[in-house]
């Protein structure tokens, strides 16, 4: 079945990027862009539009329902850049027209895409950083990108229930054409730049298009509302000083895509004896990859590697237990990939029951014992090759009363990810941060058969309508541990259905 994406500000340094990328066998594309952009010169169907121009908009529309061109997929890539202009040297119209262009644009493309939309469609928005962070005299970007993010998040929650998913990815800087111009406009100083990020280096444009691709694909299918930032660690660096040595000369993986490592990957996952551990391991070991699975239930665990065969190694291991991980990641050795996916639910008790040992127990598991396997994991890890995943939850970002500790915990857990990213970046290792909504485990199970959580009321706070399945947090592991995720560096990526865009009174779905 052909599936159709269209693809606005498609002539850029992005937009091209975003063409071969998405240009496999099945895919029909459709490029947009400015007149005199050349784009329709771009070996799709191109065709010309000015997003500021809400005339212009519905005339394409037009012509492409006149053409019988369906969409599955809106990538709103269009955007103009920063004029990095003092507040009061601002031409006002020109702050008029960039709101017009970044957040009208989009929203208009996106309404008009999903009214001929049919269940499974996905538009991805092109935000930025700027739009998160704070930035001097960038006032009509900047603003114009959060507005976008806001509107990713709300369009999202509207448009759950009809099957369309709508997310944003938050580049920092990408070597696109947009940014050469203001370097030669002495607008921006690059190695600056590569100073401030962990990385040592801008991204490529095609880093941009492969996390787009993720978002915008069947595996992404219960993501939705979901801002991620693909920066190379920029916002994860919170101290005075330079996050990465200067470099003498442009990097080398700034410049082109480096070679994947050939062979198998060798791949440590905690908590693997059941549940989401479980299912990332059989992804991993699905992709030929030589997969190690620890988890202190030594029967579940050996059971489970029986069905995983041998590629899959069992160590029996209580990630609370300082010897005990010292000891399994020895037999290890050298690995690529680490996710740490071990935790324990809370007591559920009201905080006036709650005790040391209370906190203790949830603290012990969810967060010493992921810091302790990363401390374990890192000195084993080849530079520029390492990748550590941490397992987080909705709990963190939106806490739960009475879930006092394994808030806290999961909290920790995103904050612990900035820390490393912004420490090993230098080092070319990535960690990153996945946050599951509610997922339909046997943990989760247990915690409904014993009255602890309402699956009913659950579900119409989900704006998707329903749990996710391990699986879906399965394909978001394996995107980020991938080189498609190579500038992916200290980000959380939630995969909860929409749960942490919902903002408003009453039932989401």
């Amino acid at each position: 079945m052909t599936r159709t994406c269209l693809i606005t500000g498609a002539a850029g340094g992005i937009g091209r990027a975003l063409i071969a990328e998405l240009a496999t066998p099945g895919t029909r594309l459709i490029a947009v862009d400015l007149p005199g952009s050349g784009v329709t010169g771009l070996g799709v169907l191109g065709l010309e539009c000015n997003l500021s121009d809400e005339g212009q908009i519905l005339s394409l529309w037009r012509q492409l329902d006149a053409l019988g061109e369906k969409v599955d997929v809106l990538v709103n890539n269009a955007a103009i850049g920063p004029t990095m202009a003092p507040t009061v040297d601002t031409d006002l119209a020109h702050f008029r027209l960039t709101l017009r262009t970044n957040v009208n644009g989009p929203f208009l493309m996106a309404r008009e895409a999903a009214r001929r939309m049919t269940e499974g469609g996905a538009i991805v928005n092109t935000a930025s950083l700027a739009g998160v962070l704070g930035n001097p005299t960038r006032n009509a970007y900047a603003a114009s990108k959060a507005a976008l993010i806001s509107m990713t998040r709300s369009l999202a929650c509207e448009w759950a229930g009809r099957g369309i998913r709508i997310n944003a990815i938050a580049p920092g800087y990408v070597r696109t054409p947009m940014v050469a111009a203001l370097e030669a406009a002495g607008k921006a100083d690059l190695t600056a730049v590569r100073r401030r990020i962990p990385m040592g280096r801008l991204a490529r444009a095609d880093e941009m298009a492969a996390a787009i691709a993720f978002l915008a694909s069947d595996k992404a299918r219960y993501v939705t509302g979901a801002i991620l930032g693909v920066d190379g660690g920029w916002m994860s660096f919170n101290q005075p000083g330079e996050a990465h040595p200067p470099a003498t000369e442009v990097p080398a993986d700034e410049l082109a895509r480096p070679e994947a490592a050939p062979g198998p990957r060798r791949v440590v996952i905690t908590g693997a004896a059941d549940g989401i551990g479980a299912a990332i391991a059989a992804h991993f070991v699905a992709a030929g990859d030589q997969v190690f699975l620890l988890d202190r239930n030594a029967e579940a665990l050996s059971a489970r590697t029986a069905t995983l065969g041998p590629q899959a190694t069992a160590l029996a291991c209580d990630v609370t237990d300082d010897a005990a991980v010292d000891a399994a990641f020895a037999r290890i050795g050298t690995l690529d990939i680490l996710v740490n996916n071990a935790a324990v639910a809370d007591s559920f008790k009201p905080a006036l029951e709650q005790d040391f040992a209370d906190l203790d127990r949830t603290l012990e598991v969810n967060l010493t014992g992921a810091f302790a396997c990363a401390k374990a994991a890192i000195p084993r890890m080849a530079p520029g090759q390492g990748v550590i995943v941490n397992i987080g939850s909705i709990a963190g970002l939106v806490p739960m009363a009475p879930r006092h500790a394994y808030g806290a915990s999961k909290a920790g857990i995103d904050i612990l990810t900035r820390c490393l990213a912004a420490e090993l970046g230098p080092k070319g290792l990535r960690v990153a941060t996945v946050a599951p909504g509610y997922i339909r485990t046997p943990g989760v199970a247990a915690l409904e058969v014993a009255a602890r959580i309402d699956a009913a009321a659950i579900r119409t706070r989900i704006p998707m309508g329903d749990l996710g399945r391990p699986e879906d947090i399965a394909e978001a592991v394996a995107f980020i541990a991938s080189p498609a995720a190579s500038y992916i560096n200290g980000t959380l990526l939630s995969v909860d259905g929409g749960w942490n865009a919902f903002g408003s009174a009453g039932a989401a779905s």
